[in-house]
């Protein structure tokens, strides 16, 4: 059950329902567009990979043009399966009353990051300590 009493910093404005729903309506707009752009990612690699097993005739500057074009598509589909991912696990955190709640520390993300980043796991001080590594 979804709640609407989330974690907020000190200073924040407590979550309206309207802005839970609109974050909730934000994020499942973003699972049906990536799943609708992996399924035409999917569909240009398997054009690309049949393209490419039909090598005949073809000189080496089409055969590496094809092969950037696939390294290409499947570097942007594994950015979408990972954005589909984080997207799927935000909303099941929302569903579950863990979003808001920093995955390292247990503290509030913080709504205004919320707001900008609805993804965001971690509150920013784990999140500038995670990248100083």
């Amino acid at each position: 059950m979804r709640s609407t009493t989330m974690a907020v910093l000190a200073g924040e404005d407590p979550w309206t329902k309207a802005e839970v729903d609109a974050v909730q309506a934000e994020l499942t707009e973003d699972v049906e567009r990536l799943e609708a752009e992996l399924d035409h990612a999917a569909k240009d690699l398997q054009e690309l990979m049949s393209e490419s097993s039909d090598g005949a005739g073809a000189d080496q500057a089409d055969i590496g043009s094809t092969s950037l074009e696939r390294d290409a598509e499947l570097s942007l589909a594994a950015n979408q399966r990972d954005l589909l991912y984080q997207t799927k696990k935000a909303l099941a955190r929302l569903e579950s009353g863990e979003y808001g709640q920093c995955e390292m520390c247990g503290e509030a993300i913080g709504k205004e990051r919320l707001m900008a980043f609805p993804r965001a796991t971690q509150c920013m001080d784990c999140k500038r300590r995670e990248e100083r590594r």
